[in-house]
């Protein structure tokens, strides 16, 4: 059984049809990228996945049981964790202050504070920040920032929402360089992303979404060297 199962999935907009009944799935231990332009669906379905947002139609099945719509706080309980698009760091609040809200549902204090010590490891710049409000970082470090936020919550699916949005280049390869180490520790990945590239080099499969509609599936390297991927989003 797949940890995440996607099924018939439909989420409308005031009458506009912005997800039409795609399915798809995430084995444990998988980093699956699901990419497309902008406006094809692709945020509204993970914020359906985790509970953002009510699907008009269709199921979500995660670790066996039917979530579909259920309370995103009781999904982070069960280990489903979102960083969201535009990072949405708390800026009045320091960067360890940040991270401890990520743990807000954990009662183990011990395992929350070598949680935080391995965020720092992860993420250096975010302990040489850890006095600074999240505010007065930069993009790159915000984002980290959102990331090791969402790890403090100890998940076993990790939602990843355009890491790569309004970063440097340089940046980009260092938070999917995290991205995959994080993978590499067992956490499960479903990554949206707008660079497909990257998004399918890091991933072991892939899924592409156009106008509300899944189009193609495939192996993550059988979609680099598809010519309809490379053609409409290699740049080819």
């Amino acid at each position: 059984m797949s940890l995440l199962e996607v099924s018939k999935l439909k989420i409308s907009y005031g009458g506009i049809n912005a997800v039409k009944g795609i399915d798809l799935a995430v084995e444990e231990g998988e980093m699956v990228a699901l990419i497309g332009a902008n406006g094809a669906g692709k945020t509204t379905t993970l914020k359906a996945i985790c509970g953002i947002l009510k699907p008009a139609a269709g199921r979500v099945i995660y670790r066996g049981a039917d979530v579909t719509g259920a309370a995103s706080f009781t999904l982070v309980e069960r280990g489903l964790a979102l960083v969201p698009e535009g990072r949405q760091v708390f800026g009045r609040l320091t960067v360890e202050e940040n991270l401890d809200m990520g743990a807000y549902a954990r009662r183990d204090a011990s395992a929350v504070k070598a949680d935080r010590r391995r965020m720092y490891e992860l993420f250096p710049r975010l302990y040489e920040r850890r006095r600074q409000t999240a505010g007065t970082l930069s993009g790159g470090e915000q984002q980290m920032l959102a990331i090791g936020r969402a790890l403090m919550s100890a998940p076993r699916l990790l939602l990843l929402d355009e890491p790569s949005m309004g970063l440097a280049p340089i940046m980009v390869q260092r938070i999917f360089e995290t991205v995959r180490q994080v993978a590499e520790q067992g956490v499960t990945v479903l990554l949206v992303e707008q660079n497909a590239k990257l998004a399918l080099e890091v991933s072991r499969r892939g899924y592409v979404m156009e106008s509300g509609q899944i189009t193609l599936a495939d192996r993550a390297r059988a979609l680099l060297e598809n010519p309809q991927v490379r053609q409409a989003y290699l740049g080819e």
